[in-house]
């Protein structure tokens, strides 16, 4: 497949898909023959890698897509959204379909997600000479870990092109993860399913090519390993009642991205993806929405963000 591969800040690869979000009374939902969901149910485009697309591009990113779409209707909300906000997308045929998950969404924000497995394919790729061109004409490439960039990681660190991964809930275990944890230079993961995230975070960056680390841990703000030195990233607080959690991370390592990309050091790159992520905590789980660059900044040059 011929790909025109225009210059962009970053390429973002994987994790498109579609959501159907269910506010839910309590999380865990006990057992019932049926619940009657007053606020609607809703499917919008925005996984993963839709999320921190969405989030670069606000920031003023030039920004592009790769992923498997299906022909679909699923696939056709992905495109609009990517339209709608300037996004550069090339979508490759998944004869599966268009990945989708179903968010059950408490009424404290938190959720739980359910993915169909069933939109992939082991024998999935992409090819490598998309990747390349599309990875050479860009200033950095943040890999999602959804299927099939594992097998994109050799041909992306032959470019030459900086990485980051998110390894989302990764309990430090799973070698699924260790491909993308080993292979990127900035890695971002969630605390919440470590029981010694410091260890955690110096293996990556001992076993791995990291320069920085960061650990997301919600309400205790998140973790900063760089230079072999661990710091505390403080919370920030919402500038609005929290409504939905979802996207907050992808929110995180966007802002968190564009600091880098911006030449900013770590640590305040850490503190634009704290206000980002509080930001998204704010956005009703139905809403594709990002903070943008002037909203960061103002926030960001105050005592108290």
């Amino acid at each position: 497949m011929a790909v025109r591969a225009d210059a962009s800040d970053v390429l973002v690869l994987g994790g498109a898909g579609v959501d159907t979000i269910v506010h839910v009374p309590e999380l865990p939902l006990p057992y019932a023959d049926s619940y009657m969901i007053d606020s609607g149910i809703r499917t919008r485009a925005g996984q993963t890698g839709d999320f921190v697309a969405l989030g670069l591009a606000a920031l003023g990113l030039r920004t592009h897509h790769l992923d498997l779409l299906g022909d679909d209707p699923e696939g056709d909300l992905v495109r609009a959204l990517h339209h709608e906000h300037g996004i550069g997308l090339t979508a490759l045929p998944q004869p599966a379909g268009t990945k989708r998950a179903v968010n059950l969404v408490g009424p404290d924000g938190r959720r739980l997600s359910l993915y169909d497995t069933s939109r992939a394919h082991p024998d999935d790729r992409f090819p490598q000479a998309t990747v390349r061109a599309l990875a050479a004409a860009s200033r950095h490439v943040h890999v999602t870990i959804t299927q099939p960039c594992a097998h994109a990681l050799p041909v992306l660190r032959e470019t030459g092109v900086p990485l980051s991964t998110d390894l989302h809930d990764w309990d430090g275990e799973n070698p699924y993860h260790e491909p993308f944890a080993y292979a990127a230079d900035v890695v971002f993961l969630s605390a919440a399913a470590l029981a010694d995230p410091e260890r955690t975070m110096r293996r990556i960056a001992e076993r791995g090519r990291a320069d920085t680390v960061v650990a997301t841990a919600g309400a205790d703000g998140a973790h900063l390993l760089t230079g072999g030195e661990l710091t505390r990233v403080p919370v920030v607080d919402p500038p609005a009642p929290v409504v939905d959690s979802n996207g907050a991370g992808d929110a995180f390592a966007a802002a968190f991205l564009y600091g880098r990309l911006s030449g900013e050091p770590p640590e305040r790159c850490a503190r634009y993806g704290a206000i980002a992520g509080a930001h998204a905590c704010t956005v009703p789980a139905s809403r594709a929405d990002a903070i943008g660059r002037a909203d960061l900044l103002r926030r960001a040059a105050g005592p108290n963000p």
